[in-house]
């Protein structure tokens, strides 16, 4: 019952992404919760600014975006919103503490910091898959690279019923002239949710978590590059980690300069802690000063003008290349 927490001093909502759910849940807390309770909500990707104006107290709204499983990974993704109060921001990051997480604080935008670049990446995987790849293949790549697993076999274990409701409500705002990749939503649409129910894009033997290729989805990818006209083609080892690493740091670049994420760093602990970025390489800005921004800066005017407005170099990018600085200059 809702009156069992009126005297808690923080509540955090943690129901499934759904927006009108949760502005509910928001304004029977402000009925039942004391004054000065943290309304908290676990959402990855929702505005939380929308969220809190379902209450007559914006002051006290903030997200705790944990991550799954929450009793094994450390993360904390803490967003504040505009009107998110400083007592409730530093009450927030203290808390990440006490509970023994690496809390880091992240301003609002679709997908917060972690799941904007996931985007980003993912997408870049997917639009591979169209041109010739497939998701084996990627996988090994980006495992190889140091993440504990690829995109798909990683969207197999979240669960792929999650992402597909992520992206039915980003239909709504999503320019038609983009370029969108439907795979994912096709393998739902076919019944496969990943692990859950031992087939997404892979195939899974019943109590074994080992990815086996699926010949059904090999086909499926082939037959949506017919269907798109793509003429599919040998794509390299080389091609894949560029076009899904170069995606990610150049959409943490935009993110940087929209001030979303105060510093370089700040990206780095979320990509480490809550998406398994390999910790030797320092997350993905670390990583990109270690090969320079001029180099990847010229990479992704290639690629831009090869797969379209997607990769676009970042302004950040392009202001760091003609100041000669680093990402490492950016931190405070």
């Amino acid at each position: 019952d809702y009156t069992d927490i009126a005297d808690a001093d923080i509540i955090i909502e943690a129901v499934f992404e759904d927006m009108d759910l949760k502005k509910q849940i928001f304004a029977r807390l402000e009925e039942i919760c004391k004054p000065g309770a943290i309304l908290a909500t676990n959402t990855s990707s929702l505005d939380i600014n929308e969220i809190a104006a379902s209450t007559g107290r914006p002051d006290d709204v903030i997200g705790t975006h944990f991550f799954s499983p929450a009793n094994i990974m450390k993360l904390m993704e803490n967003v504040r919103g505009q009107k998110t109060s400083a007592e409730v921001i530093a009450t927030v990051m203290r808390l990440s503490k006490t509970i023994n997480k690496v809390g880091t604080m992240v301003g609002v935008c679709d997908g917060f910091v972690g799941n904007r670049m996931l985007y980003a990446y993912r997408t870049q995987a997917e639009f591979l898959l169209e041109e010739g790849a497939l998701p084996h293949q990627i996988d090994k790549v980006i495992y190889d690279f140091g993440f504990p697993m690829g995109p798909f076999a990683m969207g197999d274990l979240a669960g792929l019923d999650v992402g597909y409701q992520v992206r039915q409500h980003r239909r709504k705002t999503r320019p038609p002239t983009d370029r969108y990749s439907s795979i994912p939503d096709r393998i739902v649409e076919m019944g496969r949710f990943g692990q859950n129910n031992n087939k997404g894009w892979y195939l899974y033997e019943d109590g074994s978590r080992n990815p086996q290729p699926d010949p059904e989805i090999e086909k499926l990818i082939t037959g949506i590059s017919a269907e798109l006209g793509i003429v599919r083609r040998n794509i390299s080892d080389e091609e894949i980690l560029e076009r899904c690493m170069f995606a990610l740091i150049n959409e943490g670049a935009k993110i940087l300069g929209e001030n979303i994420a105060s510093r370089p760093s700040d990206i780095d602990l979320i990509w480490t802690y809550g998406y398994g970025f390999p910790p030797g390489r320092g997350g993905p800005m670390f990583y990109a000063d270690s090969i320079g921004i001029e180099t990847i800066f010229n990479a992704l005017k290639k690629l831009h003008d090869q797969h379209g407005e997607m990769l676009k170099p970042a302004p950040l990018l392009e202001e760091l290349v003609r100041s000669g600085k680093s990402f490492a200059d950016l931190q405070n």
